[in-house]
């Protein structure tokens, strides 16, 4: 079976929270790996709410730091600190993140027993066998990033095949992974018999930023592009005042980029009564669009 990728939206409000919505934080996990993206206050509860385990944690990208997307952090790393977390943490964020972390724990006078690394990034900052990550600088009131988690191709071994072929696992099975067929106990079987082709999947976080040219290219081609619809565009001038998107705006875009799903988030608390009327502007552009909640769960393979 394809290895899922996991999109689990903790809080989805804007700078002002609601009954219903938190603050700005998603979940993504996949292959041992959880991805924070932002964290904004409350998140660490909303985690429990959700029965997750924070200290499954392994990185945390942050897009700005305006304080509904990092006041969470200073609580969820002391909770860290308490649980007992014992792997390296990494943060990553854009320019001058490194100077507001260090004023943040000494502001709340943190005292973390395990290893953050913070580093502040643009560009592709990470890669494994498995994934990477890029950043791309966004037009906001402050230096604000947009991620893109990108899943490689790569070919993969079917353990159920394995189960009823009766193959143990071991050193055999890198030339399984090369695409090389294999000998065992005697007999030979193909790599293609026992091993599958995961596709490239990629999903984009664009949160807080006005309109700019380099939305389109950074999320093109996008399996999910999870993005603000903080105004409707009956509010067009305001959000580009405040430097944000309206949810038509974010649905051309992903219509011209190609993008296949769309998931809007970072919803403003004065659509709380009728928040359709964000999705009816996204959907007059793109069909494939959700209007995320909080707690809303998806995966994709």
């Amino acid at each position: 079976m394809a290895s899922k990728v996991s999109l689990f939206f903790l809080g989805t409000s804007d700078s002002i929270p609601s009954i219903k919505r938190n603050h700005t934080s998603i979940w993504l996990s996949y292959e041992g790996e959880t991805i924070l993206v932002d964290c904004g206050e409350g998140t660490q509860r909303q985690i429990r709410k959700a029965k997750l385990n924070p200290c499954k944690i392994t990185r945390i990208l942050i897009t700005h730091i305006h304080g509904d997307h990092v006041l969470g952090l200073p609580g969820l790393l002391q909770t860290l600190t308490l649980s007992g977390y014992s792997k390296t943490l990494y943060i990553y964020g854009p320019r001058g993140f490194k100077n507001f972390f260090e004023l943040l724990k000494k502001t709340f006078s943190l005292e973390i027993n395990f290893e953050i690394i913070v580093k502040e990034v643009s560009g592709k900052f990470y890669e494994n066998e498995n994934f990477e990550l890029i950043a791309e600088k966004m037009k906001h009131s402050i230096p604000t990033n947009a991620y893109c988690f990108i899943r490689k191709k790569q070919r993969r071994i079917d353990k159920e095949k394995l189960k009823k072929f009766k193959i143990q696992e071991g050193p055999i099975m890198q030339e399984l992974k090369k695409g090389k067929d294999i000998v065992y106990n005697g007999k030979k079987f193909k790599a293609k018999e026992l091993t599958y082709i995961e596709k490239e999947f990629k999903i984009c976080f664009v949160l807080d930023t006005a309109l700019n040219e380099k939305i389109q290219n950074f999320v093109k081609g996008a399996d999910v592009l999870v993005s603000e619809a903080n105004f409707s565009s009956e509010l067009e001038e305001l959000a580009k005042e405040h430097f944000h998107l309206t949810a038509a705006q974010i649905s051309k875009i992903a219509k011209k980029a190609k993008a296949k799903k769309l998931i809007l988030t970072h919803i403003s608390q004065r659509y709380e009564a009728n928040p359709k009327i964000i999705l009816e502007d996204a959907k007059k552009y793109f069909k494939d669009v959700i209007l995320a909640k909080d707690f809303d769960n998806f995966e994709f393979k």
